[in-house]
């Protein structure tokens, strides 16, 4: 495995301390974010899941731990809409230049508006997509807030 992707050239460009953690990615598993959070060992609040969506039609990334839902309403108001949905796997690769499972918030081959749960800033490091299947990124999550000029949000159902 690479550990050498989009996100993480985009982040030691621009000087932002992570630390990098491979892990066995299982294709079959129920939830990516929480089979990622188990197999290093850390709790599920603490690894982000990257989803991919639309708010009235317009792309949009929102980060939440992994152990827990986005609410659809919540996340349309997160971005001043009225609708939200979660995109098409096909649209999300494509939009993002990664593949699903592989869906990092960092160097996205088309930059969109990003939100990351409020609850998230709370950890001393959160864990993010690194770009690839099986590999994480471990960051201060106001470094990544500020790296994305993501806002902070309640997403979370």
């Amino acid at each position: 495995m690479s550990k050498t992707t989009r996100a993480t050239q985009a982040l030691s460009k621009l000087g932002v301390a992570f630390t990098l953690h491979a892990y066995d990615y299982d294709p079959d598993a129920e939830s990516i974010g929480m089979q990622a959070a188990q197999a290093l060992g850390i709790a599920p609040q603490r690894m982000l899941k990257t989803l991919m969506a639309e708010v009235d039609g317009h792309p949009v990334c929102v980060v939440v731990p992994s152990d827990r839902e986005v609410s659809m309403k919540k996340l349309a108001a997160a971005f001043d809409g009225k609708a939200a949905k979660m995109m098409r796997p096909a649209d999300a690769e494509r939009l993002t230049g990664y593949h699903v499972g592989g869906i990092s918030p960092f160097a996205q081959k088309k930059r969109v508006p990003v939100a990351i749960e409020r609850a998230a800033l709370a950890e001393a490091t959160v864990y993010l997509n690194g770009g690839q299947r099986g590999l994480q990124i471990e960051i201060d999550p106001k470094a990544a807030l500020t790296t994305l000029g993501a806002e902070p949000r309640e997403l979370a159902g």
